[in-house]
């Protein structure tokens, strides 16, 4: 079959195909695996692989860009010339190519995959030449968790006082790094939108390139992933691969720590300390020296330790009401008697929200590009609930810790329990800076479980649950590292 006959890859296309396989499994004995990849071929594809990856790719394509940011052009100290305002009009304001939305969002995933904590912004044509760039919500989001720059607390520039920050900076390449300097500051005229601008920029990156910036040692380092491919760096350990490793290095020795402990412990068996479900963790604690305690606090040094013996495409993430006190409804109640449908002598409210287009309610979600913050919103009553951006990163910090799950093995001495430590999964946490782009892009969806049951007048609310489709959790939570003991 030629390319050009190829089908379009989606999600009811690949589920169809799942049924034709197991049909064809179970019809004439085969492994799933080949069923599969024999469906794949008659539809054109060399292997199930094939089409997994081509849904994959197609997903990454319809990602959302965010437009960049041009809020510097109205305030009163930017002097634009006639040629200067032409040259807003040919900024860009569509959708990236597709090639150069799934080659981002390849590298996006790298840094995920790697834990690396990271924002991005994009220059334009008009901020390359005025040496401006505005400090947007998930830029500055970024420079606070990284306790590198709190715009919240800068005074605005004026003719008495500079209190511009000028912090050390680099731009990575294959084969070198370059120094710069961040300029931070606010300007004097209107509320002081928070700006930056990397000294040499235009010498490294042209307008529409998506730019992501890494914070390490109180340093900005630049990486332009619209041009390299990370994964390639990180195979050939060219200069963006070496510093990726040395930021790994530098953010891991906590957990190379455990390690290390933990492959001493596993040399003799644990006598196990009680006989109930945490009795294993109860062994390992003791034997690392902790202390046994109701604390609420991760076990070693921030990573949490889980010990224990050895369908559907959206996975539910955490769960968060709005905040009522600034949404225009104040309770779920409200939500399902204002949007709900009847169905079965129930009131209900099941649905998904998105960025990407209003639901059937007419329900969709906005982020804004100068507030830490999430909308929802109705095409027809405007706002309905808000969530704070801090709130929502608190919640999925809570939900996904490091955390080291040990898998053990169980023997019985002399009439006791032992325990023989295998295999640790080293699972780290999410990528918060990721978390609202990752809504504004459409990748992070959310459902409204609301029901109030025919003849009650009390609602009940199973979320609002935040999920994320499997196949784009690699653009949010590092892959899980597997150790043998």
């Amino acid at each position: 079959m030629s390319k050009q006959n190829t089908p379009v890859v989606t999600k009811s296309y690949v589920s169809r195909l799942k049924q034709q396989a197991k049909s064809l499994a179970k019809s004439y004995n085969l492994a799933l695996w080949k069923a599969q990849d024999t469906i794949a071929k008659n539809k054109g594809f060399s292997n199930w692989k094939g089409i997994t990856s081509e849904l994959k790719r197609l997903a990454f394509q319809s990602q959302i860009t965010p437009k960049p940011s041009l809020r510097f052009a109205d305030d009163d100290d930017v002097t634009l010339s006639s040629a200067d305002l032409k040259n807003l009009q040919l900024e860009r304001f569509e959708e990236p190519t597709a090639s150069s939305k799934e080659a981002v969002s390849i590298n996006r995933a790298t840094l995920a995959q790697k834990g690396i904590e990271y924002s991005i912004f994009e220059p334009t044509q008009t901020g390359l030449k005025k040496a401006i760039l505005d400090a947007t919500q998930p830029v500055r989001t970024h420079f606070s968790l990284m306790s590198f720059h709190d715009y919240d607390s800068q005074l605005q520039q004026s003719k008495l006082a500079d209190h511009k920050v000028i912090k050390q900076a680099y731009f990575i390449t294959p084969n070198k790094n370059i120094p710069s300097q961040i300029s931070l500051y606010r300007p004097a005229t209107k509320i002081g939108d928070p700006r930056m601008w990397f000294k040499g920029l235009g010498n490294y990156v042209s307008a529409g390139d998506q730019i992501a910036t890494i914070i390490f040692e109180d340093a900005a380092y630049l990486v332009n992933i619209s041009c390299y491919d990370l994964n390639q760096s990180v195979q050939e350990d060219d200069g963006i691969g070496q510093f990726l490793a040395l930021y790994l290095r530098a953010n891991s020795s906590a957990a190379d720590e455990l390690l290390a402990k933990l492959r001493i412990i596993a040399t003799t068996p644990l006598r196990a300390h009680g006989d109930g479900d945490a009795d294993i963790g109860n062994a390992v604690e003791a034997a690392l020296g902790i202390e046994a305690n109701s604390s609420k606090k991760p076990d070693y040094k921030g990573i949490e330790i889980k010990s224990g013996r050895t369908s559907k495409n959206r996975t539910s993430m955490f769960a968060q009401v709005p905040m009522w006190s600034r949404s225009s409804c104040k309770s779920s109640k409200e939500i399902v008697q204002k949007f709900g449908y009847m169905r079965g002598g129930d009131l209900k409210l099941y649905c998904t929200i998105t960025t990407t287009k209003p639901n059937p309610q007419g329900l969709f979600f906005v982020v804004p590009d100068n507030t830490d913050e999430l909308v929802e919103r109705h095409i027809d009553s405007g706002d309905v609930a808000y969530w704070q951006g801090s709130t929502l990163r608190a919640r999925m910090l809570e939900k996904h810790k490091e955390t080291f799950w040990i898998e053990a093995i169980t023997d019985v001495v002399d009439g006791v329990e032992h325990f023989h430590l295998k295999k640790v999964i080293h699972t780290r946490r999410p990528v918060l800076t990721q978390l609202l782009p990752l809504i504004a892009s459409g990748v992070i969806t959310m459902d409204h479980l609301i029901k109030i049951k025919g003849g009650t007048d009390s609602a009940r609310e199973k979320g609002p649950l935040f999920k994320i489709d499997k196949k784009n959790l690699s653009l949010l939570f590092p892959d899980p590292i597997e150790y043998i003991l």
